[in-house]
This record gives C-alpha cells, structure tokens and sequence, in this order.
C-alpha cells in the first residue's frame, strides 16, 4: 500500500499540472493526499527546527534540561546586586558571571563510572555522596557552585548525560580584605549575610534590577588603606591580639575609614576564626579608660559647673568606700582643669565628675548616645554596657573612662561633637544620602575651649606622640585594663587614641584601638596608649591629610579661655547651616 502511494506520488509529481489539476477534479481523493503530503512535510520541517535550535542552545549556552527541571535551575535574577564604589568611584563590590554544576540522578546509567570520570576534572568531589547520590531518586542535587569556565568545558568534554550547569552571578571583592568588615559578604545565592552588604541588601537588587548604577559609600580606598596598613604595623609590633580603626568627617559623620583586626577573606568568610570576623570598630564594647575624660571636662564646663582656672585637689589617692582612685602618674599637687586634661589625672576627672553628678552626667551622655547602639548601615553594632548602680562612685569611675562600655564608633562619635561646635553627627557609609539634623549638645563656646584643651593634651601631654610636622592635632590617650571574670587584669590593656586635625578648624576624626598591645624595647617596655596608640593616630594624618587636601597648619592659635570665647561668634556661624 504505502508503495503504491509513493509511487502515485512520483507520477503525480512528474505529470503536468494541467493534467494532475484534471486527475484532482475527476478524482477528490489525489486532492486529499496531495494536502496530507503538505502538512507531513511542513510538520517535518518544524520538527527538525526546533531540534535542531535546541541543540545549539544546549552547546552554546550550556542551558539546563527542559519541564520542571528547567524551571528549578534557571537563571535567577534574584542573584542580581548592584556595584558598590567608593566616594572616588573605586570598584569595591561587583557581580561576576559564573556557572554551577549540578547532577540528575535518574539520568545517569552507570553512576560509579560517571563519577569516577568526574573526578578528574574535580578531584576533591567527595565521590561516595555523589555516587550515592546519582543512584537515589532524587530529581536533582548540587555538585558544585561556582566553578570556572576551564572546568565547564572539561567536564562537558566528559559527555556524561545528567550532569548540566547553571548560570550565575558570583560576588566579587576587588579589594580583596581591606574592606571585609565595612562591606561584609554575601552567601552562595548573593544574598547579603553581614556588613553593609546585608544591610542594603534589597537596595542593591532595586537598583540593579532598575538600572540605577552603582551605589557610592563614604569609604576612600585611600584613606582605608593608608589606616589598615599602619594600625596592622602596630600592631603586629606590640603582638597586639586585634586593632580598630576609625577616620571619620566630623561634621557630617561620614566614614572615610573603618578597620577592624584581624580581618578575613569576604570571598570565602567561612574559612576565617570567629575572631577574624567580629568587628572591633562598631560591635566590640571596651572600658576606654582616659578618652572619657574630655566629656566629663565638657559637660562641667558647659553646665558651669567649672572653669579653666578652677583647681582640683590631686595631692593623693581619692578613697571612695573601699576603693582607691589613683593616677598612673600622679603630680601630688592641685590640677587646674587644662591640667587634669593634660597630666590624665583619673583622681582630677573623678572630682569633676562627683560636681557634676550622676543625674546630669548621665543625661550628658545620653546626649551623646552612650547608651544606645550607634545608627550605622551595618548590622554589627554593639550595645552599650552601663552600671546597674549609676551612684557617686560610678559617677568618679564613668568620669575617667571606667565602668562604661562602648564601641570604638560611640567614641569618635561623641568626640566628633566636642570638635565641630557642639553638635552631634551621625555616622554613615553612604556617600549620599539623607542627614539626621544636627543637635546641640555642648555650646560653641565650650567646644571652642575643648579643642584648646585637647591640643594642650597633645603638644604638653600623654599625646604627644601624635603630634606631627604640618598638623595642629588634638585628642586624647586612653589606656585602660579589661574586665576579665568580673576583674581588672593589669596585663591585658585596652589602649586607644581618639584625635582631630587641623585641631585649629577641626575636618577629621581620627581613632585608633589596640587590643592587649604589648612593650617593646622601642617604647621601654609600655604598652600604654602614649606609646602604643598615639604614633598611629599621628602616623595616619600625616600620611591622610595630603590626600585630602587639608592645608597644612603653621603656627596653634593662642591657648586659654580667652582666645576661646573669642572664637565662639565664627563656630556660631559655622554650623548654622548645619
């Protein structure tokens, strides 16, 4: 039958078609056949399209099989995460194509071989879990995420049916460690697990799905760099168990560093110590010792409680209950305010503070933000730690620095107010972006007198070692031992320095923290934070402060209450825009 119809076919073909028009008339069957004919062939050549369009697909793309399959490993655009740069525009987070491996089971005829020969292009496979795996009955499973193109091609080399790839976007830090804890990282599906990266998660998906570019921190590679590099030198010399580090604008609060020791791998974070990834700079919590004592100064002075000449008595210990309040290095004599600053006299701030009280001195600080976590676009950030008796003794003890825990962040931050004219900044990595408005907490003409004060604690003080050639700087030492099972263990310091310059016109703050330093012959055998801390403050703004573009400073302006007060009406309208 089927013969005789192709051979109908041929002589119909060959026959005129005047006289198949003639034959289709006389007989409506060869009309029929002749339509049948057209829609066998055109449904053949549709076929054959589609196969042949597939084919390419699967060996130019590498696509995954088709049906539900298909559906499940598809691209996702979910992995879609915009740039993030600095405020220079510097690469600092970016999405690099990638492809995943993965295995379907039923597929697979002869699972040992198959995976045997997989092995070769990816040795380390753990082999027993992927031939138990393609002998199960499960429809698919991972082989592995995040492979490179050399790999893909050998493995499709391998021509083993039920292994398929997966395209993806993979989470790249150019900068490799020098931002991990600023940044954070990512998981396997780019989802942001910590740092800023998990903070502004669903904002870097919006604006990579909307096409909005990339989004600018307040970071400078710069400066990042230049404060990583010197805090790590520290302290690898003083065999220091970790280091922070913060550089920040003081009148906009904007980060321009933020350095955390040790640091790890934002690639590969689940390779790294615990240690390595809690960040020193915003979550850990420290008893900061001396750098306290500026805000005990400021609130007696603001409130009037104080004045630069008013003297303090420090002939000896301070007895309180059964406890004595001594000083490291004490002068034995009555201190003048300037001199309690400068000497760091714990027994001169104690007093002070006992005249300001636990009432005020705790609605100070509270001014400041001291009691709660500092607003940041990170998810690490440390919780204050305050007395549960606020009496007159932790009053003396907050006064110079002990019995109250903050972050690093909370410091430069309270700091930054002292400096700027009074007011309190909140702290940002955004480069853009909205400002809290600016509150009062001290008046000008007090931070006018403190910035007098903090250069008279560096150029005569326990900070000289900040100083440098070409900067006014102001700050302030802290050293203080750690709280060990409900303890003070004299071996283990916390020494910082928290400093700005131009100290004359203040633009930047800048903190450095290091965690148990240790003597060095250099420093003859301390590991205080005149010794340990300060150079790097010092260190850090010489090598910043060209970069950006801070005048240098010739001559400090006059010191003392006068030159002060003279210089209130200029702060005034300083920061009235602000």
């Amino acid at each position: 039958m089927n013969d005789l119809f192709v051979r109908g076919w041929w002589r119909a073909r060959r026959a005129p078609a005047s006289a198949i028009d003639g034959r289709e008339a006389a007989d409506p069957r060869l009309r029929t056949a002749r339509r049948r004919l057209f829609v066998m062939a055109g449904a053949f050549l549709l076929c054959f399209g589609v196969l042949a369009a597939r084919t390419f697909d699967v060996a130019v793309t590498g696509a995954p099989g088709t049906g539900a399959r298909s559906a499940a490993t598809a691209p996702a655009d979910s992995a879609a995460r915009a740039d993030i740069v600095d405020r220079n525009g510097v690469l600092l987070a970016s999405n690099l194509p990638t492809h995943a491996l993965y295995i379907e089971p039923g597929a697979i005829a002869a699972p040992e071989e198959a995976i045997a020969a997989l092995g070769g292009v990816l040795p380390d496979l753990d082999r027993d879990r992927l031939v138990r795996l393609a002998a199960s009955d499960r429809p698919f499973a991972w082989v592995r995420r995040d492979i490179t193109p050399e790999q893909v091609h050998a493995v499709n080399r391998l021509g083993i049916p039920g292994l398929g790839f997966k395209r993806e976007e993979r989470r790249v830090y150019p900068q490799g460690r020098l931002l991990a804890h600023a940044l954070g990282y990512t998981d396997v599906d780019n989802r942001g697990l910590a740092g800023f990266e998990k903070t502004a998660d669903e904002e870097l998906r919006r604006r990579a799905a909307a096409g909005d570019g990339p989004l600018a921190l307040s970071i400078d590679i710069r400066v990042q760099h230049a404060l990583a590099e010197t805090l790590e030198g520290a302290m690898v010399a003083h065999r220091a168990a970790g280091a922070a580090g913060i550089v920040m604008d003081v009148d906009s609060g904007a980060l321009l560093a933020l350095v955390s020791l040790p640091t790890f791998d934002p690639k590969a974070p689940h390779r790294s110590r615990p240690d390595a990834r809690f960040n020193r700079a915003t979550l850990g919590t420290y008893e900061l010792g001396s750098t306290f004592k500026p805000f005990t100064a400021a609130m007696a002075l603001d409130m009037g409680l104080a004045r630069l000449e008013d003297r303090y008595d420090a002939t000896e210990p301070l007895k309180v209950s059964r406890f004595l309040i001594r000083d490291h290095h004490p002068e034995n004599r009555w201190l003048t305010v300037p001199e309690i600053l400068t000497h760091s006299s714990n027994i001169g701030a104690a007093r002070m503070a006992v005249d300001v009280g636990p009432e005020r001195q705790r609605a100070f600080l509270k001014a400041l933000g001291m009691f709660e976590p500092v607003p940041l676009e990170t998810p690490e950030r440390g919780r204050p730690i305050m007395p549960r008796r606020w009496g007159d003794l932790a009053t003396m003890t907050i006064g110079f620095g002990h019995g109250l825990a903050v972050t690093p962040l909370h410091l430069v931050t309270g700091f930054a107010a002292l400096v700027n004219g009074g007011f309190k900044v909140t702290p940002t990595l955004l480069k853009y972006g909205a400002r809290a408005a600016a509150a009062r907490v001290i008046s000008a003409e007090t931070s006018a007198i403190m910035r007098k004060l903090l250069y008279l604690a560096v150029a005569e003080g326990t900070g000289k070692k900040a100083g440098i050639a070409g900067y006014l700087v102001g700050g302030k030492t802290g050293t203080a031992e750690k709280a060990v099972g409900g303890s003070y263990r004299r071996s283990s310091l916390i020494s910082n320095f928290v400093g700005a310059f131009p100290i004359d016109r203040p633009r930047y703050a800048v903190l450095a923290l290091l965690d148990e330093p240790k003597g060095t012959p250099e420093t003859y055998g301390y590991a205080t934070a005149g010794w340990t801390a300060a150079p790097v403050v010092g260190d850090v703004i010489s090598r910043i402060g060209p970069l950006l573009g801070v005048p240098p400073s010739t001559a400090p302006d006059a010191t003392g209450e006068e030159a002060a007060l003279a210089q209130a009406d200029n702060e005034r309208g300083r920061h009235a825009s602000l």
